[in-house]
């Protein structure tokens, strides 16, 4: 998954055609470090669908500010340079919600993209 590491980074990401799904993240979130170690496996079985990128609300905070992003981890899926859906909740999230929630962000992609 390609950081984020600026605003002007993470506003080239979303302005991208291709769908782009944004994983807001903190070193310090312990719901973070609980999805990293599968989240590997999630991005090889969407990489044809969608690009994930990771940004770090500490290091990019102006983003997470104004994408209203207020709990982490969050999923949000941008095409184009505007939001289509998002996944925030304060729950734990599993490796099977974020591939649901993937699956959906690809959906609503493809009724726009036909």
């Amino acid at each position: 998954m390609e950081k984020i590491t600026s605003k002007e980074e993470f506003d080239v990401s979303i302005q991208s055609p291709r769908l782009t799904v944004a994983v807001f993240t903190a070193d310090w979130c312990s719901d973070c470090k609980y999805i990293h170690p599968f989240m590997p496996e999630v991005e090889k079985k969407f990489t044809h669908e969608l690009t994930l990128v990771e940004v770090d609300v500490d290091q990019v905070g102006t983003v997470s500010q104004e994408q209203n992003i207020l709990g982490i981890p969050s999923f949000v899926a941008y095409t184009d340079g505007r939001e289509l859906v998002r996944y925030v909740n304060k729950l734990r999230k599993s490796q099977e919600e974020i591939e649901q929630f993937l699956q959906t962000a690809v959906d609503v992609y493809g009724t726009i993209h036909k």
